[in-house]
């Protein structure tokens, strides 16, 4: 964000080593808090760009994969429940806007203001993770699960009369692989989320320095973003 450059470091001048005006906020190995901003931001995109690598490799085998059994992968998904995906998708692009509106309500030092739009972000990834218990759930009790634990080809787990194919089960491994790596993601988000609030009630954060606030909210926009590619892919294309 452009405006931080502005916002958080006064003037580098001012602000360096050398002026003998030491920010409490700035670490020492950082000349000015222009550097100290750039400088984690930079780091948080190179975090970013490994996770989406990382599932990236899950992208090519679910493409492999299916495009081998297109049948049967678009059998697998029709099982899936539609509505409970769209939910957690409302909640988790609510959560993203919630998100910005507390690093923006940081920028101009609105304390109480940060700490509404965090709160309300973490609300939503509660809701999000409960909506996908309900979903797991109904996924373990119809035997909808991977490898050999897969029994939604028997009788009993007929769904209107028709039972899925044994090899479905290479479809749901890649469901509850793909989906539950997100759902650790939530949680470590959640998990940053919630220290950024922690240190916003205790007042470490100010128009010249809300850096954390920023790149908790980046990682939660990653999160987001990771179920926007992931809800069209599992629950619509099939």
């Amino acid at each position: 964000m452009s405006s931080a450059t502005t916002t958080e470091a006064p003037k580098a001048a001012e602000s360096g080593h050398g002026s003998g005006h030491h920010h409490p906020f700035l670490a020492h190995h950082f000349d000015n808090p222009v550097h100290q901003f750039d400088s984690a931001k930079l780091g948080m995109w190179i975090f970013i760009a490994t996770e989406i690598l990382m599932f990236g490799g899950l992208f090519v085998a679910y493409g492999i994969f299916r495009g081998q059994e297109p049948e049967m992968f678009h059998q697998a998904h029709e099982r899936l429940d539609k509505i409970m995906g769209a939910v957690n998708t409302v909640v988790l692009l609510f959560s993203s806007l919630t998100a910005a509106l507390a690093v923006r309500q940081s920028q101009v030092g609105d304390r109480k203001g940060t700490t509404r739009w965090l709160v309300i972000t973490l609300i939503c990834a509660c809701i999000f993770l409960v909506v996908k218990f309900f979903e797991y759930q109904h996924k373990f009790h119809d035997g909808l699960l991977p490898g050999h634990y897969f029994t939604a080809h028997l009788a009993q787990h007929a769904h209107h009369g028709h039972t899925l194919p044994y090899r479905a089960h290479m479809f749901f491994a890649l469901y509850f692989m793909m989906t539950g790596l997100h759902g650790v993601h939530v949680l470590l988000g959640m998990g940053v989320l919630s220290w950024v609030l922690k240190k916003n009630l205790a007042g470490d954060f100010s128009k010249q320095y809300f850096t954390p606030v920023e790149i908790g909210a980046l990682y939660w926009h990653l999160v987001d973003l990771v179920w926007i590619y992931l809800f069209p892919l599992l629950y619509l294309v099939g």
